[in-house]
């Protein structure tokens, strides 16, 4: 269930920007001809000419819309060009989207505190940006103002007629206007530059909502599209909300908000005005209630989180229909295929931004032929991540294993490799999550792992470890540097019996060093050894001949 924050301050600027169309934007700049022309991006598969992930608004003009096939498509806009998303390991391969996607937060970051919600779309705090924006220059003395800022649609303002832009510059040069709508006008003239740049820097249009929290600011970015932003003054909070079916509010599109129609009737935001807040803390608890009632009137405290890089990595795939997975085999396929995938961000991201992730978890949509009950009770389960792809493909096998033997449980069904006793598997996911960074230096390095040791000591989880397997630092050769047959070990740990061991190391930056020319004689090495009834952590240090 939700949980009320309290609104830190009505006075908040923040804006949420969307990109227009992403997908077809990012192969637009690909294929500069493709502009002006219908175009979708599909997520190719054989039925039916594959699924539509992305439509132009010139597209949309023909009445194409993205819950269309491709073939569907083409009935509808025969002159419409199709244009695949790359596949990669059997499956759509987004990374090129992602990677365009970082270009435009790395600009929008520039003015405030910066939260990538999603490959497409970004939140951004621009309260000091914004204050310092009045404090330096009043907004009735600026003498010019941008373009793109006088095209801005405000809430509550008179928009008809000839004079539409001419009533927006002067709304945002108020003289009389109170502090909170001064400070969304310099939010809205940020918003605008920032707009300009991503177009220039990126050749990409996107569309942004100015109000004073997270919530007013999504539901106006998709208002007035594309390219174009919507400012939401506090005066008209009620006009927007009240009108809006309660489906469209974030969080109440599942069971909550199906609760709120079938038990009290409520069908828009104007209908959960009527009820009190004791009575919403009586039907749905303290928290819950609360929440409510605060939304109902455009109060949230949700901040801005201060996040350039995602939360999470994900891998996963649909199997619908006919091609649904039935046998333990066809899932450990696609489990290696997913899990490859995965390993391979990790391993980009640690490269790139020295992070490391901590919880590996398998997700699955699974029925029970002839059950329609049974449809998306599937469990989820988590452990310690180890890094691999090996290690990552062996523990998600299992974790599926073990979800599999829960779910049919009361069905005291078989899931041997060449048995599937009528389960179907329609949809299958793995991801990694508890991100953290780690702290760059040998020196920060080795105490991070220090602290882990002592963690570890006192029983605690030990999955709060990076890892890094071994062959793939003792196969990856660097220049005047020995691979793993000429590496000497000062101490060889030993193998107690009837213990099994996984070892894992940490390249120092130490080996930066050497590529560098600073320390040539040596690479300090950190290595774990990990039992299957405990681990524990030494450091080694080895000499490179």
């Amino acid at each position: 269930m939700p949980v009320a924050r309290p609104e830190l301050s009505d006075s908040r600027v923040i804006a949420h920007v969307d990109m227009d169309c992403f997908y077809v934007q990012v192969e637009q700049r690909k294929q500069p001809t493709l502009r002006g022309h219908p175009t979708a991006v599909v997520q190719y598969n054989s039925w039916k000419g594959g699924g539509l992930i992305a439509v132009s608004y010139e597209a949309r003009k023909f009445g194409v819309k993205r819950s269309m096939r491709g073939d569907e498509a083409k009935e509808v806009c025969p002159q419409i060009q199709l244009v695949q998303v790359p596949v990669a390991r059997g499956k759509a391969d987004l990374n090129v989207y992602r990677n365009a996607g970082s270009e435009v937060v790395s600009i929008l970051s520039r003015k405030g505190r910066c939260e990538r919600a999603s490959i497409d779309e970004v939140y951004l705090d621009l309260t000091e940006a914004a204050e310092t924006k009045l404090a330096e220059t009043p907004l009735e003395n600026l003498e010019v103002i941008n373009e793109e800022a006088v095209k801005s649609h405000v809430l509550g303002l008179d928009m008809d007629g000839s004079d539409v832009r001419e009533n927006v510059k002067k709304w945002l040069v108020r003289a009389d206007a109170d502090h909170r709508d001064k400070l969304l006008a310099c939010g809205a003239l940020i918003v605008a530059e920032l707009r300009l740049q991503v177009l220039q820097e990126t050749e990409f249009t996107c569309s942004a909502g100015i109000a004073h929290n997270k919530m007013l600011a999504k539901l106006a970015s998709g208002m007035n599209k594309p390219a174009q932003q919507t400012v939401v003054p506090f005066s008209s909070v009620k006009a927007l909300l009240e009108p809006l079916p309660i489906k469209k509010m974030k969080q109440l599109g599942g069971k909550l908000g199906t609760s709120l129609q079938t038990d009290l009737g409520v069908n828009t935001v104007g209908d959960l005005l009527c009820f009190s807040e004791a009575k919403l803390q009586e039907f749905y608890g303290i928290n819950t209630g609360r929440w409510l009632w605060n939304i109902a009137r455009g109060i949230s405290g949700e901040e801005v989180q201060g996040r350039l890089l995602p939360k999470s990595h994900g891998a996963g795939k649909t199997f619908p229909g006919p091609r649904a997975l039935k046998t333990i085999a066809a899932v450990e396929k696609w489990l290696n295929e997913l899990c490859e995938e995965l390993s391979e961000r990790l391993h980009s991201d640690l490269e790139k931004n020295k992070r490391i992730a901590h919880t590996l978890t398998i997700h699955a949509s699974a029925y029970k032929v002839n059950d329609t009950d049974s449809l998306k009770k599937f469990p989820s389960k988590s452990c310690p991540l180890r890094y691999g792809d090996a290690k990552i493909q062996e523990d998600a096998l299992n974790l599926f294993q073990a979800a599999l033997r829960e779910y049919l449980g009361s069905y005291r069904a078989k899931i041997s490799g060449s048995q599937h006793d009528g389960w179907r598997i329609t949809g299958l996911s793995v991801s990694a999550s508890k991100i953290v960074d780690i702290p760059s230096g040998t020196r920060s390095i080795s105490n991070y792992f220090h602290n882990l040791d002592r963690t570890c000591s006192s029983g605690q989880e030990s999955n709060d470890r990076f890892v890094e397997d071994v062959e793939m630092l003792l196969h990856t050769g660097s220049e005047g540097i020995e691979t793993c047959s000429e590496l000497h070990a000062a101490e060889p740990q030993v193998k107690t019996p009837g213990e099994e061991m996984d070892y894992f190391v940490l390249k120092s930056t130490d080996l930066e060093e050497n590529e560098r020319g600073l320390g040539k004689d040596k690479v300090t090495v950190l290595v774990y050894m990990a039992t299957l009834s405990s681990f524990s952590f030494q450091h080694q240090v080895f000499h490179f001949i």
